[in-house]
């Protein structure tokens, strides 16, 4: 599948997702419904919708089956981005302004509780609507609820991290991010294999193989473009995780390997919101000439061919084109 069409597919899937959540997300008091749906009117990619409808597909369901899981999915991971906003004081997310900036602080709470109880409203009520059985429901309602809790320990380890004077090791790493970001997309391809018509739980089993190291994978990328990435790409400010003190896998690797004076320019730097600018590109040059991108990228690669075995046998050969296609995007995506 060539990279246009690959765009082509995924701009379509976010087509449907959004007309549908819009749908969803209209009522009254007006400005309620205008702070919960904020980010979803601003665009995405929807890759967490993409992998349950293409994991559906994979085992023979359409979008329609897929639609209120891939809906519910989307509602829940734009639930913990305006949390995670709040708790970071932020004041942009790609470009946009963050809902609390936006609304205030009282609204973007009741946003994002919106958000939260209507991914299991659409769940339950939608879903039995495309003809999805009741014990397809329940396992999928357990599912979600337990990735909510899942991502909730997942961000309490990394705030651990953030307070603590020492790094976490490698493993450590893998493991809070298998929470914060991973358990979303597993609990996304186990959704979708759910929609799906007769699904063994096998299939289940093996598509939430598949997103799990997908979610690692794509953590792992994004945590790169946060160090080292170029701001005309990730809308971010040059070396955001580095100045903000972040303890993630490229900056762990970093200051393993750095010496001397290059180790002195990264922790002058590391967790100092006073950093000039010179400062802190010299502290991200010093990551990018260790060759920490291919490190990086390798272990998502790791994650990435773990998540392939995991589909390998099914027939679909279209969905499963279509999950490898987005498993490269995630890997291979530009710093």
């Amino acid at each position: 599948m060539k990279a246009s069409s690959m765009k082509n597919e995924l701009d379509s899937c976010a087509f449907v997702v959004n007309e549908f959540l819009l749908s969803q997300l209209d009522g009254k008091p007006k400005a309620l419904y205008q702070a919960s749906s904020h980010y979803i009117r601003s665009g995405g990619k929807r890759l967490r919708p993409f992998m349950v409808i293409k994991s559906c597909e994979l085992l023979g369901g359409v979008v329609k089956r897929a639609l209120p899981a891939a809906g519910a999915v989307e509602l829940v991971h734009n639930f913990t981005l305006v949390h995670d906003d709040i708790m970071d004081n932020d004041e942009m997310r790609h470009g946009v302004a963050t809902v609390h900036h936006q609304y205030g602080l009282p609204l973007a709470i009741l946003g994002g509780d919106i958000l939260f109880s209507k991914a299991f409203e659409i769940l339950s009520y939608s879903g039995r609507k495309v003809g999805i059985g009741e014990k397809e429901i329940t396992e999928m309602v357990g599912r979600l609820a337990n990735s909510c809790t899942v991502i909730c320990e997942g961000q309490t380890i990394d705030i651990d991290f953030a307070s603590n004077t020492k790094f976490p090791s490698e493993s450590q790493y893998i493991d809070m991010i298998g929470k914060k970001t991973a358990a979303l997309f597993e609990v996304s391809c186990a959704m979708g294999a759910l929609s799906s018509p007769n699904p063994s739980s096998k299939d289940v089993d093996s598509l939430a193989s598949f997103g799990r190291n997908i979610g690692v994978a794509f953590q792992l990328v994004d945590d790169l473009i946060g160090a080292i990435g170029d701001p005309k790409v990730t809308g971010k400010a040059a070396g955001n995780d580095i100045r903000e003190g972040k303890k993630t896998l490229p900056i762990l690797l970093a200051l393993r390997k750095a010496k001397g004076d290059e180790r002195d320019k990264l922790m002058k730097v590391f967790g100092s919101k006073a950093a000039s600018a010179q400062e802190i590109k010299d502290a991200v040059k010093v990551v990018s000439d260790m060759g920490i991108d291919e490190d990086v990228r390798n272990a998502a690669r790791q994650h990435m061919a773990k998540a392939l075995g995991s589909i390998e046998g099914y027939s679909n050969a279209d969905a499963r084109r279509s999950l490898q296609f987005a498993a490269d995007f995630i890997v291979g995506r530009s710093l």
